[in-house]
């Protein structure tokens, strides 16, 4: 199937422009302002208070998001090169910025979750990641040492039941409470539970020196114009207007 061989173009193509950035990549570790670990604390991350704050105007808006998750893509269907990560339909992402592009309808749709993106420093990309009962994703690991990874607990059933590995430490999601973690660790997720389990997923650039945060802005905005990025894009489109149809 043409689409099929053109999506595993782009995943090499993926692949080839990560393994040229290792080099660049152990810099950004060795330089980076908030060390090299699995986990950090909130303390390093000063807004993280205001975002806390606000949690509950992005749960309104994510509740009503849901009532069309039928109509939201599954992560595969948006970027093929997670197909091995994810196969089935329970790891639905409606998508508010993708490497530093902003999806203006979904914006749109949810102009409080919005606006609170714009206050955290550093944004590459965002979205409600929406984990379905039972969904396990397997160990995997992020390609990009330039970002940092970032979850709002939204909707979270049991904290014992949801939970993240990052190389060989263990989190749990709550309500309102922070997570911020180095994603090129080795991780692993689990919602062993029966309801939903959904967080607002950032990225966010690695904090650096002027210099290497420059190289780094400049490297996101190449990845942005890449395979990697443009061809989702496009496949969203239909998802978004299949969504248009429906929202009220």
């Amino acid at each position: 199937m043409p689409g099929r061989a053109a999506d595993k173009l782009t995943a090499l193509a993926t692949v080839a422009l990560f393994l040229v950035l290792i080099p660049v990549q152990m810099l950004m570790r060795r330089f980076s302002r908030v060390g090299n670990r699995p986990f950090f604390g909130e303390a390093q991350f000063p807004w993280i208070t205001d975002i806390e704050s606000r949690w509950r105007d992005v749960r309104g808006e994510l509740d009503h998001v849901l009532r069309y998750v039928n109509e939201i893509p599954n992560f595969q269907d948006i970027s093929e090169e997670n197909r091995a990560l994810t196969d089935d339909d329970r790891w639905k992402t409606f998508f508010f910025r993708a490497w530093g592009i902003e999806i203006a309808s979904n914006c749109a749709r949810c102009p409080r979750t919005a606006a609170l993106l714009d206050r955290i420093p550093g944004v590459t990309s965002a979205f409600f990641s929406i984990l379905m009962p039972r969904k396990h994703l397997p160990p995997h690991r992020g390609p990009y040492a330039g970002v940092l990874r970032y979850h709002l607990g939204l909707i979270v059933p049991d904290p014992r039941g949801c939970r993240i590995r990052v190389d060989d430490q263990v989190g749990h999601w709550a309500e309102g409470r922070s997570l911020i973690f180095d994603d090129t660790f080795e991780h692993e997720v689990w919602n062993d539970t029966d309801a939903v389990r959904v967080v607002l997923f950032v990225d966010i650039a690695r904090p650096l020196p002027p210099l290497l945060a420059s190289v780094n802005a400049l490297i996101i905005r190449a990845i942005a114009r890449s395979s990697l990025v443009q061809p989702g894009l496009e496949k969203f489109q239909a998802w978004d207007e299949r969504l248009r149809r429906v929202w009220r």
